[in-house]
C-alpha cells in the first residue's frame, strides 16, 4: 500500500512540474540567440489577475472580459544605441478565440506583418496572436521592420498550433475591409441581449448618410454572427431585438424567424435567425443586406 501511495504521489509531483512547464509564458521569453547588440535589460515579469492594474491599469478590464490568465513583460536594449530599446508582453488569454478578440480590438486596418495567425505591425508598435497567445510590442524608435524581426523571433518560440476561430471565415469577401472582423465576448452591436460574436464592417454600395439623419445607409454597414448556446436562446434575442426596434427605430416585418427595420444610428437593418446563430446586418440596402445574408448562411451550411 505504502508503494502504491509513494508512486502516486510522485506521479502528481511529475505531472503537476510538466504542466507548470508547458504554460510557463517565462519561456516564450526571449533570453538567447538574440539579434546582435540587444539585451535583456528588465524581466521577465509575471502579472496575474491580481496584479495585472499594475502593468495596465487603464486596460485590465477589457483583457479580463476576453479571459486573461496571465502575462509576462520584459525590456531588450541595443548595446550600440542604448536609446534603443523594445518592450514586450504576453498575455495567456486562455484559448485561441480570446487571443483573436483581443487583438481584434487593438488593431486598426490591415497592416499585416506575416506573423503568427495574423498580425498589425506600425512604425513603432506591433501586435499578433498565436494560439491562446497575444503578443504586444512598443519600440522607442521607428522601425517596423526590426519590430517584424521580434515578432517572427517570438513566434518560433510559441509551441501552440491552435487554428484561427473558424467563423473569421464565415464573413463574405466582397466588400469587406481588410483586418475589420472583430470578436466581442459580450454586447456584441452595443446590446446586452445579442451576447457574444462577431461582426465585420464592409464597404457596402450605395448614398451615405452624411447628414446622420438615418436617411439612407449608415457610413459603416456591418454584417453581425451572434452566438447562442441554443436556439431558443437565439429566438429570445431576436425578440428582444424587435422590442428594441419598437422603441428606438421602426420595424417593418417581424416573422419566419426574420426582423427588419431601421434605425437612426444604424440605418437599414435585417436580422435573422438560424439555429442557434443570429445572423445581422446593418447600413445597407435591403437587397445587399439579403444577399450578404445569403452568402453568410450558406459560408455556415446552415
Amino acid at each position: 500500500m505504502k508503494t502504491i501511495l509513494f508512486f502516486l504521489i510522485l506521479f502528481l509531483l511529475t505531472w503537476s512540474s510538466l504542466s507548470e512547464g508547458a504554460t510557463s509564458l517565462q519561456s516564450l521569453i526571449p533570453q538567447k540567440d538574440l539579434p546582435e547588440g540587444w539585451i535583456l535589460i528588465d524581466g521577465p515579469q509575471g502579472y496575474t489577475k491580481k496584479t495585472l492594474f499594475e502593468r495596465i491599469n487603464g486596460q485590465a478590464e477589457l483583457f479580463f472580459k476576453y479571459g486573461f490568465q496571465k502575462s509576462v513583460f520584459a525590456i531588450y536594449q541595443n548595446q550600440k544605441d542604448r536609446e534603443s530599446q523594445i518592450e514586450l508582453d504576453i498575455y495567456d488569454m486562455g484559448s485561441v478565440l480570446h487571443a483573436f478578440g483581443i487583438f481584434s480590438r487593438f488593431r486598426s486596418g490591415d497592416r499585416g506583418g506575416g506573423v503568427g495567425l495574423e498580425s498589425f505591425i506600425e512604425d513603432q508598435s506591433g501586435i499578433f496572436y498565436q494560439g491562446k497567445y497575444f503578443i504586444m510590442l512598443f519600440g522607442t524608435e521607428r522601425n517596423p521592420d526590426l519590430l517584424r524581426h521580434w515578432s517572427l523571433l517570438i513566434s518560433k518560440n510559441i509551441p501552440d498550433p491552435s487554428p484561427p476561430p473558424r467563423e473569421i471565415g464565415f464573413f463574405p469577401k466582397e466588400g469587406l475591409n481588410p483586418g475589420s472582423i472583430q470578436y466581442f465576448p459580450e454586447g456584441l452591436w452595443g446590446r446586452k441581449f445579442l451576447g457574444r460574436g462577431f461582426q465585420g464592417t464592409y464597404r457596402g454600395n450605395g448614398p451615405v448618410d452624411t447628414a446622420g439623419q438615418g436617411k439612407n445607409r449608415a457610413k459603416e454597414p456591418k454584417l453581425l454572427i451572434a452566438v447562442f448556446k441554443n436556439s431558443q436562446e437565439a429566438a429570445n434575442a431576436l425578440r428582444q431585438y424587435r422590442d428594441d426596434l419598437a422603441r428606438n427605430g421602426k420595424i417593418y416585418q417581424f416573422k419566419a424567424e426574420t426582423l427588419r427595420g431601421k434605425n437612426d444610428h444604424q440605418g437599414e437593418i435585417l436580422v435573422i435567425q438560424r439555429k442557434f446563430y443570429l445572423l445581422g446586418a446593418s447600413g445597407f440596402d435591403e437587397q445587399e443586406a439579403s444577399s450578404l445574408l445569403g452568402k453568410l448562411t450558406q459560408n455556415l451550411n446552415l
